[in-house]
């Protein structure tokens, strides 16, 4: 009967540390199950989500069954957006937001984000990005941080979390010890920092010490190998760098979650149950299981490993009991912090659009031009527009749509365009004078590009194009590379929405 009984509460304590997501607009049976028997939070994605009123109705379900259910979110506004991701971002991302540098405006826009998100009944963000984008060829990061400069990335990381935490939504940074200074996507396998301890805390960690400061209760680790700490485990299973450093040195006693567990920097070598395991034993104590193992059957396999993990010996029942408190403690927290924000704070309507049109002010304002372009523009026919597409990381929605065409075409009619890949290119299917040079013949050529200085093909696109048209504008809607005097440059920071519409007021001389 003990046994029993002790089995139980096993399979309570290892629901309680997981975060998994599932695949639907309404709550699964199995969902609402495990709420009953001690999962505490789900996290959203944008298969779950329709609308601000749609995703309100699931999460209010969702709570029936407990009150004080974590609900999460992978929200960071600008490229890596799931509340829009059917529409792209109303708001700047974070490279926007610090090229302004005005951090009232950055509180401002992530308070704005922070309003829909607890009107749709979200309770945590996995965001902001605290990672300073050292490694300009990073291509996990770029547009996601808020910079290169450790001290920029410091006061908008803080200026962030004051804003979202201020409408009642509870913050997250992320990814500690910092992911900006790598070269290798985590999610297809385990990127290195091989910076020394000096340099690591000198350029990595001020945006954490920002965070916590600014009252942040969540932080997510990287999946990623500091050698200057471990040498042989990432930070999500490194004792050293969960315990050792965030928790004793920086001093922070809150909630540690996992980068999304099913990530290929760790179950490459250890599987998705081995990872779940590690994790918890280094000291995670919220482990998300998200984008491509939204199952029931995922779920019962990592409370299966855990609970065997107790049983063996390689997990201290009391360390689980302890993740499982911190959990508690942040849900009862977090559900204080939106019942502290009061009402939805919105005037739109259900919090479907901005409130008061912050967003598309904040990425007006990180809009930046070369010389030249100021005497091509305003365009006064309409252009055609030529958009060079990369293969963007995982974290970014297929299906969130970008560029400057769309709203080019609303504001100038019969405004034309073409999105041409890499492969496109190579395979012969596209070539750029039948494609782009011909249909611009006799009216303005819009160049858009997305981080081009990362990628050779469209770098080479780009200056064979201004070299054949030397009157084309360029729009570059990632990090800038290197301005050149000899064309005329429209830098954007970011490829949001928002930071479309932007791009297109100026072109037609409306911003």
């Amino acid at each position: 009967m003990a046994s029993s009984k002790h089995n139980g509460e096993l399979r309570r304590l290892a629901l309680s540390v997981l975060q998994p997501g599932f695949v639907g607009t309404e709550a699964p049976d199995w969902v609402l199950r495990d709420i009953g028997d001690g999962l505490a939070s789900v996290v959203l994605f944008s298969r779950n989500i329709v609308s601000i009123e749609q995703v309100a109705r699931l999460t209010a379900r969702l709570r029936a069954e407990n009150p004080e259910l974590i609900v999460a979110i992978d929200e960071e506004a600008g490229d890596v957006t799931r509340i829009e991701s059917a529409t792209g971002s109303s708001r700047p991302g974070n490279f926007a937001l610090g090229t302004v540098d005005d951090t009232e405006l950055t509180e401002a826009v992530a308070a704005d984000l922070g309003r829909q998100l607890r009107t749709a009944g979200v309770s945590l963000d996995y965001a902001p990005s605290a990672d300073v984008n050292s490694n300009p060829d990073n291509p996990i990061i770029g547009v996601r941080s808020f910079g290169s400069d450790p001290d920029v990335v410091s006061r908008h990381t803080a200026a962030w979390i004051r804003g979202l935490q201020s409408s009642g939504v509870a913050a997250c940074a992320k990814h500690f010890p910092g992911h900006g200074d790598v070269a290798v996507d985590s999610h297809h396998d385990l990127p290195a920092y091989g910076a020394g301890r000096d340099e690591i805390a000198a350029q990595a960690l001020p945006p954490f010490r920002a965070a916590l400061a600014a009252g942040v209760r969540a932080v997510m680790s990287g999946h990623l190998l500091v050698p200057a700490y471990d040498p042989d485990l990432p930070a999500t299973l490194s004792r050293r760098i969960l315990r050792d450093l965030l928790r004793d040195e920086l001093g922070f006693d809150g909630l540690v979650v996992s980068d999304a567990i099913e990530m290929g920097a760790v179950t490459r070598r250890y599987g998705i149950d081995g990872a779940t395991v590690k994790a918890v034993a280094a000291g995670v104590d919220a482990i998300c299981v998200g984008g491509e193992s939204a199952e029931e059957a995922t779920t019962e396999l990592l409370v299966k490993a855990l609970s065997a993990a107790v049983a063996a010996g390689e997990l201290p029942e009391e360390r689980l009991a302890e993740a499982a408190g911190r959990v508690r403690e942040f849900a009862g927290w977090s559900a204080a912090l939106r019942a502290s924000a009061g009402g939805t704070g919105e005037k739109g309507v259900d919090g479907e659009t901005a409130g008061d049109g912050i967003g598309h002010l904040a990425a007006r304002r990180a809009v930046r031009l070369s010389g030249a372009a100021r005497e091509a523009l305003p365009l006064t026919a309409a252009p055609h527009v030529v958009e060079l597409a990369p293969v963007t990381n995982m974290a970014i929605g297929k299906e969130t749509p970008w560029g400057v065409a769309g709203p080019l075409r609303e504001r100038l009619p019969g405004t034309t365009s073409v999105r041409v890949h890499d492969e496109d290119l190579r395979g012969g299917t596209l070539e750029l004078t039948s494609c782009a040079l011909e249909p611009a013949a006799g009216r303005p050529l819009v160049v858009v590009a997305r981080d081009a200085a990362r990628h050779p093909w469209m770098s080479r696109a780009v200056t064979g194009l201004t070299t054949a048209r030397p009157d084309a504008i360029v729009v570059e809607m990632g990090l800038p590379g290197t301005a050149t005097a000899a064309h005329a440059q429209i830098f954007t920071h970011g490829a949001s929405a928002a930071s479309g519409v932007a791009a297109a007021d100026v072109l037609t001389g409306k911003g």
